[in-house]
């Protein structure tokens, strides 16, 4: 795993990216937009991959409950927003998302995988790890999962 910038105690790096707003539109969004705000981030290998729609899904399925934490949740993968916005109009049963009640996020640079330190250099993808940011601080990091497992 790639040890980026991101150090618990100091600022979260920040980022700009493309990410598919829960209406299903694309949007550009930054780090800077959620200040004053925790942020639960987490990071996935691939759209359409085996285990991710399960953890994914249950962190949309409880976005209210973060919302009235003053929490946001932002999911990340290396795939392009296209590509996010085809896994959600995948029904389930399929092995899509289906809709969602929180952003992803599209790092087809890998620009802020490598930040956070989630980035598996040698596949050119991210582990599944979650960082938690209180105001724009870094304050919690559950490391990289090998990826055939997953959170929970």
């Amino acid at each position: 795993m790639s040890s980026g910038n991101a150090k618990i105690g100091h600022p979260a790096p920040n980022f700009k990216a493309t990410a598919v707003m829960p209406d299903g539109q694309f949007k550009d969004i930054s780090l800077s937009e959620y200040k004053g705000k925790y942020v639960v981030f987490f990071f996935y290998p691939l759209d359409f991959a085996f285990v991710c729609p399960t953890e994914i899904i249950a962190f949309s399925d409880r976005a209210e409950e973060f919302k009235k934490l003053s929490c946001q949740v932002i999911g990340a993968s290396v795939d392009s927003h296209f590509c996010h916005l085809a896994w959600i109009n995948t029904p389930e049963k399929q092995g899509g998302l289906g809709p969602m009640n929180i952003h992803l996020v599209s790092d087809p640079k890998r620009t802020i995988a490598q930040d956070y330190g989630v980035l598996k250099a040698d596949e050119g993808i991210s582990f599944r790890a979650s960082r938690i940011l209180r105001f724009w601080q870094l304050v919690g990091c559950y490391p990289g999962w090998v990826l055939p497992f997953t959170r929970n």
